[in-house]
């Protein structure tokens, strides 16, 4: 691997390359001692916080200290790339189920957390901290936003861990679950092993799509316009003749009207699908009402799209197709270059819509539920 320029190590890529297939060096040990050196090929899945985090084609995530590394390029294609082979930017993204996890809670933040974790992890810490378990609570709106996370030990045995959330659920009156994905650590599948044992029980298994961004933002997006300016637009919007499309960042009564999880919602609920680092609200407007609708939020290389919904006198107009094409282009005017959803492992309408869509299925997971009796 050739990373000189006139005999001259460099690093040449940056936070702006996430998404990007690169190559890199490392200095193994910088303080002292004969220099070693470790390459590392993959997809940027981050930079922040002065920790790189590149997702190799095995799946496997290397986590690389800013500080260490002496190169670095972008690679323009893979390498031994067949002829006619499609481009970075349409191939389904390379990534492991944790990182896509951490992507999706992010999207779909709750209105209260709290962590166990083990001792000289910041509590308030976040996903960003990658340890313990995060408590999620949002009044009951959905499971997603109401379970805990395992992001890895909680710093205490497992049956105080499962005792004090237990206890903290039942402080809000909410059932106790835990999310757990198949294959995203040993320390998880081992885990859904030790919930069964204690009585704890799979109340609903759901499953986690990734696609390539650019082919979804080459559908075509009609009703919505195909200016380079999300927002509202001329003819567009409520009263309109014609179903017309609008993108918007902030949620609309027409928007929630529509959405069919709850009647009227709670400030909870508002909170959960306001929140995350950039989201987009899709609507499509047939008069004064919301035909359907959709939800993205743009993280880094990924875009999370969720409720996807179209009016039953609507359905079969290419709506669906229509809301995920515009989302999808102003995804990708932020960056993003991979899509990924959520949908129940049941829902086969959903299932051959997205698999029409070019989405394929990445990894399921779980919701544990605690034995219905008093917390302990």
């Amino acid at each position: 691997m050739e990373f000189t320029t006139g005999g001259r190590l460099e690093v040449r890529i940056s936070p702006a390359d996430v998404g990007k297939r690169v190559s890199v060096r490392r200095l193994n040990d910088p303080g002292g001692g004969p220099q070693k050196f470790t390459d590392t090929v993959g997809v940027l899945a981050s930079w922040t916080g002065g920790v790189v985090r590149i997702t190799r084609k095995t799946g496997e995530v290397v986590r690389i200290a800013e500080n260490t590394l002496v190169a670095g390029k972008v690679i323009p294609s893979v390498p031994g790339a067949r002829p006619g082979s499609p481009p970075a930017r349409r191939r389904g993204p390379a990534a492991d189920a944790l990182e896509i996890d951490r992507i999706a809670a992010r999207s779909w933040p709750p209105a209260e957390r709290a962590r166990l974790a083990p001792a000289g992890v910041d509590p308030d810490g976040g996903l960003a901290s990658g340890s313990g378990w995060e408590l999620r609570a949002a009044g009951g709106f959905t499971r997603r936003a109401n379970s805990v996370f395992p992001l890895s030990d909680p710093g205490l045995p497992l049956d105080e861990a499962l005792r004090r959330v237990r206890a903290w659920y039942a402080e809000r009156g909410l059932p106790a679950y835990i999310q757990v994905s198949e294959g995203a650590t040993a320390e998880q599948d081992a885990l859904a092993t030790e919930l069964a044992r204690r009585g704890w029980t799979n109340e609903g298994t759901a499953e986690v799509w990734t696609s390539a961004l650019a082919p979804l933002a080459d559908r075509d997006p009609a009703p919505f316009p195909t200016g380079d300016t999300p927002g509202h637009h001329a003819g567009s919007g409520p009263g309109a003749a014609e179903p017309r499309g609008e993108l918007s960042r902030t949620l609309s009564d027409a928007w929630l009207a529509r959405y069919q999880r709850f009647g009227t919602p709670a400030p909870e609920s508002l909170a959960v699908l306001s929140g995350g680092p950039s989201v987009w609200f899709a609507t499509v407007w047939a008069g004064q009402e919301a035909a359907a609708i959709g939800r993205c939020v743009v993280d880094g290389r990924w875009a999370g799209f969720a409720a996807v919904e179209v009016a039953p006198d609507h359905r079969r107009r290419g709506l669906a197709t229509a809301v995920m094409a515009a989302l999808s282009r102003a995804a990708l005017a932020e960056g993003a270059s991979a899509a990924y959803l959520q949908v129940e492992a049941d829902n086969a309408r959903a299932h051959a819509l997205y698999d029409g869509l070019g989405f394929r299925p990445h990894h399921p997971y779980h919701y544990f539920r605690a034995p219905r009796d008093d917390a302990r």
